[in-house]
């Protein structure tokens, strides 16, 4: 089921349907009423389409957080990634309860490294043999957002001999940067991260020779994680913002994606 409503979604940004005219701000203006409060990951698109908005709202550890301040009755509303929305809301999922209304973005995922890292443009080279191999595909398919992928452009790897290639090669692991978000990277029935972007992570990985290590950090620090070393790349379907471009070396987009905001159903 999951991977039936988050399909049904992607069909849905295919089209460039907008959706509108069930939620609060179809009727109102989402700021008319100052007791409504959305709840936001911290550090996330989701929180900077709030400000944008002037919503008022709570900033909490990750979007799964969100969904449940809506749940528990403390937000009346959640901003999260319209694919996370597919996986998380309505029949057969964690909350058959919810429905989502206002897209209030249009935006793109990319694969952050530090800045000025080789990686990033190694794992576009993996992006684009894969898309064409059609292998990026059957992943995105088991996951059930293939409608959201992007045409990867041929990409060639620029190798640097102190770079972020070398050192991860040397020490043979690459520390992936995530949170709990489904379809991207999450758990269901063992303690081993699935997902899109764990699949492609582990792939990009075994290009390299390396184990695929998997680190849950605060999204929020995710340019500090980075930047300490203590993770190699954050994959966890990161929106491609001017503060993350600016902050990291980022891959190509390889996927699309928006904003919506959650309600309850009923």
């Amino acid at each position: 089921m999951k991977k039936k409503l988050v399909s049904a979604l992607m069909c849905t940004i295919a089209f460039g349907f907008i959706f509108s005219g069930c939620g609060k701000g179809s009727d109102k203006g989402e700021d008319s009423d100052e007791n409504f409060v959305y709840a936001v990951e911290a550090g996330s698109a989701g929180e900077a389409a709030a400000k944008e908005n002037n919503f008022k709202y709570n900033s909490v550890a990750s979007q799964a957080d969100a969904l449940m301040e809506v749940a528990s009755g403390t937000s009346n509303a959640a901003i999260i990634d319209l694919l996370m929305a597919g996986a998380m809301i309505g029949e057969g999922t964690s909350y058959p309860d919810m429905t989502y209304t206002d897209k209030l973005t249009t935006e793109e995922y990319g694969v952050g490294c530090r800045k000025g890292s080789d990686l990033a443009s190694y794992i576009n080279t993996v992006f684009y043999e894969s898309y064409n191999d059609g292998s990026m595909k059957e992943i995105a398919k088991k996951y059930g957002v293939q409608e959201a992928l992007i045409d990867q452009e041929k990409s060639e790897y620029t190798e640097s001999a102190d770079g972020d290639v070398a050192y991860i090669q040397e020490k043979g692991t690459l520390i992936v940067g995530i949170t709990d978000f489904a379809p991207m990277d999450y758990k269901e029935d063992s303690d081993e991260w699935i997902g899109f972007d764990a699949d492609m992570a582990r792939k990009v990985a075994e290009k390299l020779g390396v184990e695929a290590q998997f680190v849950e950090i605060d999204w929020d620090n995710k340019i500090m994680e980075l930047d300490s070393k203590n993770i190699d790349v954050v994959w966890n379907g990161m929106t491609l913002t001017s503060e993350v471009t600016e902050s990291m070396e980022c891959t190509n987009p390889y996927c699309n994606n928006a904003q919506v905001v959650v309600i309850p159903s009923k």
